[in-house]
């Protein structure tokens, strides 16, 4: 290599990893915590709640919504989830189906009793703050996009550190480490050494970083384009919103008759963003550990419970949603965890010794 060549690239590497370096270490210590994130929930909130019958019917999801709905007379259902590890359905509703968030309600319904389920103590609230600050640093999207922008930037420092290691290592033998040496030369090793290694991990990481900072603009291309496409293509003009609607349980169970490799995620009822006046949008999920994050929406008449029609996500929504669970490395139970427990310890390590040889360097 041209040593015109080396020098930009030498120059690349200093001043990416410099701009993002505070930021990273940011991220990598609250993003220790968050890869255990449901050991963490669970030791915080231990389950003290149980289902008042465990072994007992499920009540229907009409009953559990009139239920919810009578506790707050003056508001309409705008979405139900489902819990995937208890009898738990989760009612949102307000004044209007396109209420916004600060004026919505959230209850959690036992399906075994029709019980509220008391909300998560404080331990939860811990792991949201860590998360949020993880996230967007508390700034919104403008946070989220510049967190996006020091991803990039970290890419980048990868990319070119590759560069400048091939040519420092040229001469040495792969892991070697110069202890007898003074300190800058054995940080020096230890940082290529680590860097390299851990090169592969890193790049996913760091790009599935990238793509979740662009949740919102991704929803949003895809509610106002395939979403909008769909909900348009069966909306009657002028219409109302459809108050007599037809049993949810109907309306679900013709929706897995639809997809019966897939499990029920939420619904959106009539009036609400993800949906029409006069639709449910029930939006399922896969059910093994790969697909369980990619969604199918079908909408279904509310007036009868008919499917009319089921959209498949396109390709950036697919990518949104691959890259969260293996961003923070849910795909593989507690083994993966660990795992990236330690390759986040040895990246942490590679952006202190970096900011050493830096200022050594000076």
């Amino acid at each position: 290599m041209q040593a015109v060549t080396f020098k930009r690239w030498e120059w690349t590497h200093k001043w990416t990893s410099l701009i993002c370096t505070v930021f990273l270490l940011m991220l990598c210590i609250t993003g220790l915590p968050l890869i255990f994130h449901d050991e963490i929930d669970a030791t915080l909130n231990p389950a003290v709640w149980e289902p008042k019958h465990p072994d007992g019917p499920y009540l229907s999801y009409d009953q559990i919504m009139t239920i919810g709905l009578a506790q707050r007379p003056n508001e309409v259902p705008i979405y139900m989830s489902f819990d995937t590890d208890r009898p738990v359905v989760n009612i949102t509703s307000g004044p209007t189906g396109d209420a916004d968030a600060t004026d919505m309600h959230f209850a959690s319904y036992d399906l075994t009793s029709g019980e509220l389920v008391p909300p998560a103590d404080v331990g939860e609230s811990v792991m949201e703050f860590i998360l949020q600050l993880h996230t967007d640093m508390f700034l919104g999207l403008p946070g989220m996009l510049f967190l996006g922008f020091m991803g990039f930037l970290f890419v980048l420092a990868t990319v070119s550190g590759v560069v400048v290691y091939r040519q420092y290592m040229r001469n040495l033998a792969f892991g070697t480490v110069r202890k007898q040496k003074n300190r800058r030369l054995k940080w020096l090793d230890q940082h290529n050494l680590l860097g390299i290694t851990t090169l592969a991990w890193v790049l996913v990481v760091g790009l599935t970083g990238v793509i979740n900072t662009l949740e919102k603009p991704i929803l949003d291309t895809w509610r106002s384009q395939n979403l909008q496409h769909l909900l348009s293509e069966y909306q009657t003009q002028n219409s109302t919103i459809a108050t007599a609607n037809a049993s949810i349980d109907q309306a679900i169970l013709a929706a897995k008759q639809a997809l019966p490799n897939m499990q029920l995620q939420f619904v959106a009822f009539p009036g609400s963003d993800f949906s029409t006046n006069e639709h449910y949008a029930i939006f399922m999920h896969g059910d093994s550990p790969l697909t369980k994050e990619l969604i199918t929406p079908l909408l279904v008449k509310a007036s009868n419970g008919e499917i009319v029609g089921v959209s498949e996500m396109p390709w950036y929504a697919n990518a949104l949603s691959l890259s969260r669970p293996l961003h923070f490395g849910d795909y593989g139970g507690l083994g993966l965890k660990v795992l990236w427990f330690i390759l986040t310890l040895f990246t942490l390590w590679v952006l202190v010794t970096g900011l050493y040889l830096w200022w050594k360097k000076r």
